[in-house]
């Protein structure tokens, strides 16, 4: 059966202490229900796959009829359990509890106690940028002034009044910047890079038409945040790579001149992380790429990641996808194979926690991972699983994914593989509208080799390279190069060499040249 019932996936997501404390909170309320419901959580917490069947043999006292109810009762408890145990960990839980108290305080008629407890989640709220949550607290602090006159109702109802007013300014701004950002965000997942003049207008006209106006020194935490996260979307969009370092590098800055914020939006400052190191991959900025991992990889000892499972996923995404990319840069291929196991191992622990897009980017790394190392199957095996997924996303990833497989099949001698799926491959790209002139020289290339003798294939080889080089100059065509060094390849056959040492020089020859 489906292992997609949301109340086994609840218990299967709980840690040893959080099932402790979870039979802590119910011993302390317990009833002839909750030892029924007790039963069911024991039965399910034992299953390995999710089965009612099963269930209802393991907690024979339960009938089939009130498994329905006690599913729901036994979810809402654990929840209740959960809340109170984070209290004290989660800002957030912890400033509702507060207005929570405060209201309960008001229904009394304690209006000044209430009014303290709410004084007291302002000030930790203030301090840590919570600003919905603050509108909230000054909403009902001004609902308790209206209907309790204090002996400073003047000053204090202007005091209020004047916060509220600021509050909501941030707040709009915040909104509008971060709406921007997402739609660019969501742009990216669409059509990755600008294809082509057309891409580039569009993109660029779309995100100035919606680009609030600011003053950069009148902006609040989370409006510069949002701010720096827009224009870091837009420049990798566009492929303009300098100034995607140069935003992401303010996102990090920001957070590590407001070092508080970081456990608290860690989140956020995860990734601003990534989105630095992407920016620093593409400008093959090698030292500074590595200073910035080892940051990342210290975050993993920290206890605000250990113990949230959602930072932790997060750790673990932005971990590997970029020890991959650190491989890459230094031509290292072989060496990072080890990262395989670890990498398939997360997918699976953290299953259902992670998206498709970064999945299949996983495996399309995987894949060049294999192919620079020169492990030609392998590289098939997980191309395919980009391949044969569904194109509803990243069909930049489905294009790439397609023409390296059809290069490992022919590194393999699979030739008539390649004649085969050649007229496939072209339609398919064509239908995505993915095709560049990059991917139709590859295609045209490898249409005619397998008919050639040695002599003219290694002519082939030299022409494609030519041709290659030149197109790498093209600010829409380089886009190709991003996801796949084709000149590399070429370059170790052309000079009877593995990739890898070709892309160990060129690392080399890059890192000289930033150095000088």
């Amino acid at each position: 059966m489906s292992n997609s019932d949301p109340l086994y996936q609840l218990i299967k997501s709980l840690s040893k202490s959080e099932k402790r404390n979870f039979k802590l909170y119910v011993n302390r309320i317990q009833s002839n229900d909750e030892s029924k419901f007790m039963m069911l959580f024991d039965a399910m917490d034992k299953l390995t796959d999710y089965n009612e069947d099963k269930i209802l043999q393991k907690a024979n006292d339960i009938s089939k009829t009130q498994l329905s109810n006690l599913k729901a009762h036994l979810y809402k408890q654990i929840l209740m359990s959960l809340r109170l145990n984070a209290s004290n960990q989660d800002l957030d839980i912890y400033l509702r509890e507060q207005i929570d108290y405060a209201k309960l305080l008001y229904n009394k008629g304690l209006y000044n106690q209430s009014l303290k407890m709410l004084e007291k989640a302002k000030i930790s709220a203030t301090e840590f940028e919570k600003n919905a949550i603050l509108l909230e607290i000054l909403d009902f602090a001004k609902h308790i002034e209206g209907q309790y006159i204090t002996r400073s109702i003047d000053s204090t109802a202007e005091e209020i009044t004047n916060s509220a007013s600021l509050l909501n300014k941030k707040i709009s701004g915040t909104n509008n910047f971060s709406n921007l950002g997402i739609r660019l965000y969501g742009l990216y997942l669409k059509t990755s890079h600008v294809r082509n003049e057309k891409d580039f207008m569009f993109v660029s006209e779309f995100f100035k038409s919606n680009l609030p106006a600011y003053n950069i020194d009148e902006l609040s935490f989370f409006e510069k945040l949002y701010l720096y996260q827009s224009y870091v979307w837009y420049n990798y969009i566009v492929q303009d790579f300098l100034t995607c370092y140069k935003y992401a590098s303010r996102w990090v800055d920001l957070f590590e001149e407001n070092a508080h914020l970081i456990p608290v939006y860690a989140d956020l400052y995860l990734k601003g992380l990534h989105n630095l190191m992407a920016a620093l991959f593409f400008i093959n900025h090698r030292q500074k790429f590595t200073e910035v991992l080892q940051t990342l990889e210290k975050l993993g000892t920290e206890e605000f990641i250990i113990n949230n499972e959602n930072n932790s996923v997060l750790l673990f995404q932005y971990r590997y996808i970029n020890k991959i990319n650190f491989h890459f840069m230094n031509g290292t291929f072989s060496d990072g194979l080890y990262l395989v196991k670890e990498i398939e191992d997360g997918i699976v622990r953290y299953e259902k926690k992670i998206d498709d897009n970064r999945i299949l980017n996983f495996y399309y790394k995987i894949g060049c991972l294999y192919f620079g190392s020169g492990d030609n199957k392998m590289a098939i095996k997980y191309l395919n699983k980009v391949i044969q997924h569904p194109t509803q996303i990243r069909s930049d990833i489905h294009g790439f994914s397609h023409i390296l497989n059809l290069i490992s099949h022919y590194e393999l001698g699979n030739t008539e593989m390649v004649q085969y799926q050649i007229k496939s491959v072209f339609r398919f790209l064509s239908k995505l509208q993915e095709m560049n002139q990059v991917q139709q020289h590859i295609l045209n290339f490898l249409r005619k080799v397998p008919l050639m003798d040695t002599i003219s294939v290694k002519k082939e080889f030299i022409k494609l390279r030519t041709n290659l080089i030149k197109l790498q100059q093209d600010p829409y065509e380089k886009r190709a190069f991003l996801y796949l060094d084709i000149i590399a390849w070429l370059t170790c056959k052309i000079e009877n060499r593995s990739i890898q040492e070709v892309m160990r020089e060129k690392a080399l020859n890059k890192a000289k040249i930033i150095h000088d």
